[in-house]
């Protein structure tokens, strides 16, 4: 059986899986949902404060390590990001990015991620170290075609992000460490990148740099948005990387 390590993106838990990992596990694959460094339920605000994206990487990357054989790894959003470190960390059988987070180098090609990386950069100059989800942002960008019942059911669920990750998220360009960086060259399993067409947060164009960065196939998702595991049509998107991973994995065999 086959493992799939899903991970969340910032300011989330592993609950954001809680539908999608349902047709991954009826055509057999184990799935993990972890939740990052400090995003455990009902944890402290401040478990975050310090975590690098760096750290975020390494604990996913030894999660695959510990297990009997390569898992495809799944990552949303930043936890997109935090799966592309971890591949470079890790021995996988596949990758799958759904709306991801671009690594050091490539750049935002919307005026809202522009302005998304600056509000960032702003609010981190007195940020304590833990920030806050803003549910405002998140009602109207990324969980935009949620129904409203469950679109205030997952707000009502998000939690403090590390305001270090996030700022090496958004704002790689200021970060001479390069901590964002996947290094030279092509990741080496193979991998796919889903965007949807409608999203404002990390644009279409944007996800299809990233499938470029890292030699990766690209899909879009015509008028889906950013919350691509839960919002109407997450079905499709989850068909979607399954066709893919029948196809490489079976290649593969």
């Amino acid at each position: 059986m086959t493992t799939i390590v899903m991970v969340h993106g910032a300011f989330c838990g592993g609950w954001a899986f809680e539908r999608f990992r349902a047709p991954f596990e009826a055509a057999g694959f184990e799935v993990l949902t972890p939740d990052l460094r400090g995003h455990a339920p009902g944890g402290p605000a401040n478990a975050v404060v310090g975590v690098s994206m760096t750290d975020y990487a390494a604990d996913i990357a030894a999660l695959c390590a510990s297990l009997p054989e390569p898992p495809v790894l799944l990552g949303h959003s930043m936890g997109g990001l935090v799966a592309q470190l971890a591949a470079r960390r890790a021995n996988i059988a596949a990758l799958v990015l759904l709306a991801p987070s671009p690594p050091w180098g490539v750049m935002g090609s919307s005026l809202e991620e522009a302005a998304t990386a600056f509000g960032v950069q702003i609010a981190g100059l007195f940020s304590s170290g833990a920030l806050e989800p803003d549910r405002s942002l998140m009602r109207a960008y990324s969980l935009d075609r949620m129904g409203a019942a469950e679109r205030e059911a997952a707000v009502a669920r998000l939690r403090p992000e590390s305001a270090m990750a996030v700022r090496e998220t958004l704002n790689w360009w200021l970060d001479p460490f390069m901590t964002t960086s996947v290094g030279p060259g092509a990741i080496a399993a193979p991998s796919l990148v889903i965007s949807g067409q409608g999203d404002v947060v990390h644009s279409a164009a944007t996800a299809r740099a990233v499938a470029e960065r890292i030699g990766g196939t690209f899909k879009v998702m015509p008028g889906m948005s950013h919350w691509l595991v839960g919002e109407p049509g997450w079905e499709e998107v989850a068909d979607a990387a399954l066709s893919w991973l029948e196809e490489e994995l079976s290649l593969a065999a």
